[in-house]
């Protein structure tokens, strides 16, 4: 059974506690409320609750004061202040303060609960990163691959069982899917650790260019050639070569290549004399290469040579589950680079990017997410700004409906349903919510969603 989130609730305000003890129960949550702060501050353990919301000011002790008090002994725990008082000096000392959010009365209580999720929702992913951080960098010694799917964590296991491995390794995907990554991860956790890993884009330079970069020049082999030059490859030595779209070599530099693959030696361009070094080749193709062999653009003996073992990485649509944990991971990058204090996606906007295809995979979600951190001014990231950048259906969930009648309908027969379940009860939400069998949060969401007043069901 799965644990319930625990919250600590400290505000004066008898009825208030009893309100949101109430709300936060419906929701599943198991609430541990305080009228003394001085008592909930004797009680409190670090590890012991999940949040803590506390109102500002109290006879005993301020909120502030309890802020502080709850970092001093558990530094990660999100901490909500509610305040009838704020002003942007009180915010900016809560926020300096380590406070997560802070709410204003008066407030609906969907609006807290939103909030309340939403720490949640953010203290566990940073749970789960933090997690996933430690365990790649125990097996990978590598911590910028970010995800627990299943497709993802088979792609992780055969990295960990051929790093150790000299193996030429070809790894294909679509572009932005992290090929690179994975070959650094090869390589981090293999025998060749300590020595170098040199990577080159076969299709970012020209062909002359390329053989000159890859394997080196004697002094005077052409013109401009005023000294010896080292290649890439003698730069590797004792290390890893990655050649990232490697289906875009010339056919002569895929000729010298694999003599060098057959003989681990070669021949600097304008020299007479080889040079033998102990190079791992690593290659990545977004390429149907097997189709660049049928066409006669890549030699069928180097193909087989590159690809002794393949790594397939799946795309970004294919990794949903990853989706928000990179979304996480790319939000705490920005707000370290730039001091901004993004907390994450709304609902809907976090529903938008696990339903978006992705076809740039997480390149394309990396520069989204930063350019949606730029342009947003709230606490989180809004379907409106990320409208901007990506393409998302902004459209109301009834006006997504298949049949509009029948969500026409639906919506009539709520409102005649609410309007008479609180005219009988006078009312009283939290009576209309036992009698309903729902939470009193659903009953004023849907109060809010219809703009139903007391004017309409008294």
């Amino acid at each position: 059974m799965t644990r319930k989130p625990k919250i600590l609730l400290i505000d004066d305000e008898e009825g208030l506690c009893r309100m949101l003890e109430a709300v936060l129960g419906d929701e599943g949550y198991a609430v541990q409320a305080y009228n003394r702060p001085t008592l909930a501050m004797r009680d409190f353990a670090a590890g012991r609750y999940d949040l803590v919301i506390t109102d500002i000011r109290m006879p005993e002790m301020t909120g502030i004061e309890v802020l502080q008090q709850v970092k001093d002994k558990d530094p990660g725990i999100p901490v909500i202040i509610i305040t009838a008082h704020a002003t942007v000096e009180m915010s900016i000392q809560a926020m300096r303060r380590g406070a997560y959010d802070m709410v204003t009365k008066p407030f609906e209580p969907d609006e807290l609960l939103f909030r309340v999720k939403n720490a949640l929702r953010q203290l566990e992913l940073s749970a789960e990163n933090q997690n996933l951080r430690e365990e790649i960098a125990g097996r990978f010694r590598f911590d910028n691959i970010i995800g627990t799917s299943q497709k993802l964590g088979a792609v992780l296991d055969k990295v960990e069982k051929l790093a150790i491995r000299d193996t030429s390794i070809l790894i294909t995907g679509e572009s932005g899917t992290g090929k690179e990554l994975i070959a650094q991860a090869v390589h981090y956790n293999s025998p060749r650790r300590d020595k170098r890993f040199v990577a080159i884009n076969c299709g970012a330079l020209p062909e002359s260019v390329l053989e000159s970069e890859l394997f080196g020049y004697k002094k005077g082999a052409f013109t401009g050639a005023a000294e010896d030059r080292e290649g890439l490859l003698k730069a590797a030595d004792g290390g890893t070569l990655f050649l990232d779209e490697v289906g875009n070599l010339p056919m002569n530099v895929q000729k010298t290549l694999l003599r060098f693959l057959q003989e681990q030696e070669f021949r600097r361009i304008g020299d007479t004399v080889p040079t033998k070094v102990d190079v791992r080749i690593l290659s990545a193709t977004n390429a149907d290469l097997r189709e660049g062999v049928k066409q006669g653009q890549f030699r069928e003996d180097l193909y087989y040579r590159l690809n002794v073992v393949n790594i397939h990485l799946p795309p970004l649509r294919d990794r949903k589950a990853d989706i928000a944990l990179l979304v996480d991971h790319f939000i705490h990058q920005q707000n370290e680079k730039f001091a901004t204090q993004i907390k994450g996606l709304s609902a809907e906007a976090l529903e938008a990017v696990t339903e978006f295809s992705w076809p740039g995979n997480i390149r394309q979600l990396r520069n989204v997410i930063e350019a949606a951190v730029a342009m947003e001014d709230g606490d989180y990231i809004t379907l409106p700004v990320l409208a901007q950048f990506i393409e998302v259906d902004e459209a109301a969930p009834a006006e997504r409906a298949d049949d509009s009648d029948y969500s026409s309908a639906m919506a009539e027969f709520e409102i005649s349903y609410l309007k008479e379940l609180l005219r009988k009860t006078q009312g009283n939400v939290e009576i209309a919510a036992r009698r309903a069998g729902m939470n009193m949060a659903t009953i004023y969401r849907k109060l809010k969603k219809y703009d139903l007043r007391k004017d309409d069901y008294l």
